[in-house]
């Protein structure tokens, strides 16, 4: 009958012997992020914008114009041939003339623009 109680005293002490709290983690690298200091103060970093459309655009000398128009209307991508070199045109105000190095300079929106490219006048283009 002693078996009864020595049992049930070394099921209490296996019992005690669980921690109900948990351990604090174990660190295994102790390496400082050599960059943590610099992305903390670094700037927020602005994402390009999205498309907002992508119009073929009939001129008034009968050539075609690919345009993509971006969210914003600060910045439109140019093509002069479908599968032609883009250039990107921007403005510093929505609204304003967006230009591009070269001499391209283009108003408007996804109906009509007014497009003036490198040696070449100002012409009229419409969807």
């Amino acid at each position: 009958m002693k078996i009864l109680p020595i049992s049930a005293v070394a099921a209490l002490l296996a019992l005690a012997a669980c921690n109900s709290q948990p351990a604090a983690p174990e660190v295994v690298d102790t390496n400082p992020d050599p960059m943590a200091n610099t992305l903390a103060n670094a700037a927020p970093v602005e994402l390009p914008p999205a498309i907002k459309s992508e119009v073929t655009l009939r001129c008034k000398d009968n050539s075609l114009l690919y345009v993509t128009f971006f969210q914003g209307d600060k910045q439109a991508r140019v093509r002069t041939k479908k599968d032609g070199t883009a250039t990107t045109l921007k403005s510093d105000v929505a609204g304003a003339p967006m230009t591009a190095e070269g001499g391209w300079s283009m108003t408007g929106d996804d109906a009509k623009v007014t497009l003036t490219a490198p040696g070449k006048s100002a012409q009229i283009c419409h969807a």
